[in-house]
């Protein structure tokens, strides 16, 4: 069947996801390839010192970016898209969405990016006996808690941004396992919400007197295959205000950009993992085993099929990168000149591998928020050398690739070298990794293990929450989401493959050794007070 009548007839899945400066949309055929695409634009808003995006942000946002999908497909194959196989949701990590009894959003959307639950993350932890990182659901919750906040006596459900999505769509309050494991901890056995520690939570706010339990306000938790509802009429409405797509089409429990990008690299068995590296960077480790003990640089999370996975996340990685770029974008058009983008960003990449292999003694940090990792609050982009550095173009970008992977590098080092993780491949996929064989270079310095890229890795989160709605729709009984990637996505397919060169490694762990040393003139920046 060609791919107009697999559009005419439904038979093709739609995967939706709210990145942090993009909604992206694509729509795969019955062989899981891109046909279509859609995207629009946006950023997060700093307001009253929290990063949110709005309600109409949202909606907005998500509308023009299915309207553009809707006008790839018409203009590709003069088809109206009136119907799908299945859809998929997926968005950033976590954060924080209260709702009242009217459905009705209590606060501003508190992202993963807001680095203000310091507290509720040091005690939580060392109640549950397990790491809970700042931006997860639970730790925005108990901060309000401990802040006093009025809100909280009026919640009666919480979720994530396609948690949200997904209720307003289909009316259920669902989320995947993967997405599920960062507003709460789950239990690897029962693949649900961790029944000790939500009596303790419980324990720990009885006499607060809320109206509620810890467990009457978390969505539903499901695994990867399971349906998660359908489309009703409203949530149609909603997507496609023309009233043209149809109700009824089966959604896939909603996932997070980590869940994704793990499907999206066929990194969802043990000793596989990924690193996703935009705004934010993250890598992602499918254990064989527990961790020894509690880190709490370490987050323990799980596939969208339930199985324990070991994440370090990074809040910052390319913004300040992307600035610089920008600023010889600048100089560029002072000359005269109009640069080609991708052009730019390539040379300036490239120019980098010629540098020293410790960036000639440069130092920067790429904060342009908080960074939990390393303690901080609040962030400031810093660039800093000595007289003696070596000052040049190369060293310049090095130090600021390198950096953009250096908060990443600290909680790395402590699975590799403390825990003694064992890691078969790793998948780099993400807007670091689009200039052939840089990112992918620099991330095999900082790992000291082999990095592979795939060409279909910049498909990224959309297309892995789509594959996800279509193992839903397609899976055989008892087939595993790692056997259908396997048979019907990937097919024996490993990337391009680099193994680390020395010297950059050992350049890398120099670079590292300045950077952890250099977090005091980080921290004189950000309480100088000189840019409140």
């Amino acid at each position: 069947m060609n791919t107009t009548e697999q559009i005419r007839q439904g038979r093709t899945v739609l995967g939706i996801e709210f990145g942090s400066t993009r909604i992206k949309a694509v729509l795969v055929d019955e062989e899981n390839r891109p046909i279509a695409s859609g995207s629009h634009d946006w950023e997060n808003r700093y307001e009253n010192n929290i990063w949110t995006y709005s309600l109409e942000d949202i909606w907005g946002g998500l509308r023009d970016c299915y309207g553009s999908l809707k006008e790839d497909v018409e203009q590709k194959y003069g088809v109206c898209l009136k119907r799908v196989g299945a859809i998929g949701f997926s968005a950033m990590m976590h954060g924080y969405m209260p709702f009242d009894e009217k459905g009705e959003l209590l606060t501003p959307f508190r992202t993963w990016r807001n680095n203000i639950t310091a507290q509720a993350s040091e005690e939580l932890t060392a109640l549950f006996q397990h790491p809970i990182p700042q931006r997860w659901s639970i730790a925005h919750l108990y901060q309000a808690i401990l802040n006093g906040e009025e809100h909280v006596s009026r919640i009666r459900f919480m979720t994530t941004l396609e948690g949200y999505i997904h209720w307003m769509l289909t009316g259920r309050k669902a989320l995947g396992v993967g997405e599920a494991s960062g507003m709460f901890p789950i239990d690897a056995g029962t693949k649900d919400y961790h029944k000790k520690m939500l009596d303790q939570f419980d324990c720990l706010v009885a006499d607060r007197g809320f109206p509620w339990k810890i467990g009457e306000i978390l969505p539903e938790v499901l695994v990867a295959g399971q349906e998660a509802g359908r489309l009703t009429k409203e949530g149609a409405k909603l997507l496609d205000p023309s009233g043209e797509l149809e109700a009824g089409i089966p959604l896939c429990p909603p996932e997070g950009d980590a869940g994704t990008g793990m499907t999206a690299t066929n990194s969802v068995s043990p000793r596989t993992g990924n690193v996703s590296a935009g705004t934010s960077v993250f890598a992602m480790i499918v254990l064989e085993k527990e961790l020894s003990k509690v880190h709490p640089e370490i987050d323990l999370v799980t596939t969208p099929s339930g199985d324990p996975v070991a994440m370090v996340h990074s809040n910052n990685c390319t913004s300040d990168l992307n600035a610089w770029v920008g600023l010889f974008r600048e100089f560029a058009q002072l000359m005269g000149l109009e640069p080609d983008m991708n052009d730019l960003y390539g040379k300036l990449y490239r120019k980098a591998l010629s540098g020293d292999a410790d960036c000639g003694g440069l130092l920067a940090y790429c904060y342009f928020s908080g960074e939990h990792i390393t303690g901080f609050e609040e962030g400031r982009p810093l660039f800093v050398r000595s007289p003696e550095s070596r000052f040049n173009l190369a060293n310049f970008m090095r130090a600021h690739l390198f950096t953009s992977l250096g908060a990443l590098k600290v909680g790395l080092d402590i699975l590799s070298k403390e825990e003694q993780v064992r890691i078969d491949k790793i998948l780099g996929h993400g807007g670091l990794f689009k200039t052939e064989g840089v990112g992918q270079r620099i991330l095999a310095a900082a790992m000291n293990t082999p990095v592979s890229v795939m060409k279909t890795a910049g498909e990224g989160g959309a297309w892995g929450i789509a594959l996800l709605a279509a193992y839903m729709l397609h899976k055989e009984d008892g087939e595993s989401l790692a056997d259908y990637l396997n048979r019907h996505v990937f097919r024996g397919e490993e990337g391009v493959r680099m193994e680390p060169d020395p010297a950059d490694v050992a350049g890398f762990e120099t670079f590292i050794e300045s950077y952890k040393k250099g977090l005091m003139i980080e921290r004189a920046a950000v309480e100088s007070g000189i840019w409140k």
